[in-house]
């Protein structure tokens, strides 16, 4: 018999914090993975000879399904177990993982890295749901989300100067191998660390539901992907409203369905849904905005790439201490407070990117990058700890899938639109001037947030 927690919120103890450990692992090996393949990429198409569009392929295949295939994963966990869908998830991305690093050919790495992404998307809501199971009492549970969170922005740190350093030593496969060791480690440690928890009153999984969710978030996502790479065109204008109005069709059987892949009625709770639009916001404006201050500090501040990975560190350091952070000093503030501070903050470092001068020295646009990424954290880590938290326990694993699906489809969509505004800026005016536009939107975006954040986050 499965185990149902339902149990009053208790206090976890040693064994739960190391059963963290052990989920922290995944979420810094999927930021990782992204960050160590831009390196390898020119070193590995000339060894497979991979044209152009194999190229973006093998960059993107990777994103698209863990977008894809998300939503799937995360309500099949609450279905077969969570545990049992993690391990499974991390067996099969380990394995994947020693395919790609001994590719022979430019297909072979395509296809490794096609199920690395679905592999991937059972991660994130997994150990997301997990933690949940695990840490019942809500103050630990958003310290636990906060140390969950952070791990992102340091595969972020992490991913360059790692992957730099095994392209330097050994051949390019080496960086697919670095997941190895941990996914081993997970599979050794999770049957004795992690609790299973599965929904003993979920129905069965809805295949057309499924085939509709691929259908409407796979289009949807390279079309936004191909919009801002390479501008309006048909093909990906095409994917884009095929995407949406395949949305629309799974939006309409979900609420026909007893047992829905995605229950709509967790949008009626006011916590959800201003999370995660918040959530939404900041992936789209905060990406987009970090891919411009590199592009300035490289392009219109003539740095070379190193120095402009030294402008973004403080701010991946401050985002990582704010996730760490807000947790803690939610224990004495009101979380509604925190994150409307935090969004505040973010929109005061936006507003200080707006006076950045391509004349003038790196210190003023990494300050403002900083004070925006020191803003980030109440909104991810307590906002994910309030979708989290807001809905019952056996829905966590959905909770969580859409939680992680937002900030995926949120980056592509604010590459898609507001980074091709800001390019269309650039082109006309100058690097400085996209800059200024991208970060003023994101200013004035945020600053509305506020509000929104106070409105309806009374009860946080």
């Amino acid at each position: 018999m499965t185990a149902t927690v339902e149990a009053p919120a208790l206090r976890a103890g040693r064994r739960e914090w190391v059963g963290l450990a052990v989920l922290a692992l995944p979420a810094l090996l999927v930021s990782l993975d992204v960050f160590v393949l831009v390196l390898a990429l020119p070193r590995l198409a000339d060894a497979l000879h991979a044209d152009g569009t194999e190229q973006l392929w093998i960059m993107d295949v990777y994103g698209f399904l863990i977008a894809g295939f998300m939503v799937t994963m995360g309500t099949l966990g609450d279905r077969i177990g969570r545990r049992k869908l993690l391990l499974a998830g991390a067996a099969a991305f380990g394995a994947a993982s020693v395919v790609a690093a001994f590719s022979t050919s430019a297909a072979m790495l395509i296809g490794a890295r096609a199920v690395l992404g679905i592999a991937g998307a059972t991660l994130a809501p997994s150990t997301l749901s997990l933690i949940g199971t695990m840490f019942r009492d809500p103050r630990q549970r958003a310290e636990a989300i906060g140390i969950w969170a952070g791990c992102f922005t340091v595969g972020a740190i992490v991913g360059p100067v790692v992957g730099g350093f095994l392209l330097e030593h050994f051949w390019w496969g080496s960086v697919f191998l670095l997941g190895v060791p941990a996914m081993v480690l997970l599979l050794v440690l999770g049957p004795k660390l992690l609790p299973e928890y599965r929904d003993e009153t979920a129905g069965r999984l809805d295949l057309p539901s499924v085939a509709l969710s691929l259908g409407a978030i796979l289009p949807a996502v390279y079309g936004v992907k191909e919009l801002a790479r390479d501008g309006v065109h048909l093909v990906p204008v095409a994917a884009l409203v095929a995407g949406l109005a395949v949305g629309y069709v799974f939006v309409q059987r979900q609420r026909t369905l007893d047992d829905p892949l995605v229950d709509l009625s967790l949008f009626a709770v006011p916590a959800f849904r201003t999370t995660l639009g918040g959530m939404l916001l900041f992936s789209m404006l905060g990406g987009t905005t970090m891919l411009f201050v590199a592009q300035f500090f490289q392009l219109a501040q003539r740095l070379s790439p190193v120095g402009a990975a030294l402008g973004l560190l403080p701010g991946m350091a401050a985002s990582t201490v704010s996730f760490l952070a807000a947790p803690v000093l939610a224990r004495r503030f009101p979380a509604r407070g925190l994150i409307a501070g935090g969004v505040a903050l973010a929109a005061a470092g936006m507003a200080t990117l707006v006076f950045a001068d391509a004349a003038g020295g790196p210190v003023w646009p990494a300050l403002g990058f900083a004070v925006t990424s020191l803003g980030v954290g109440p909104m991810v880590a307590l906002g994910t700890d309030l979708v989290v938290g807001s809905v019952p326990v056996r829905k966590a694993g959905a909770a969580s899938a859409l939680a992680q699906t937002v900030n995926e489809f949120g980056y592509s969509f604010g590459l898609a639109t507001v980074g091709t505004l800001g390019g269309a800026v650039v082109r006309a005016h100058g690097f400085a001037a996209g800059l200024h536009v991208v970060a003023g939107l994101a200013a004035v975006a945020f600053a509305v947030l506020v509000r929104f954040v106070v409105k309806n986050l009374r009860a946080a």
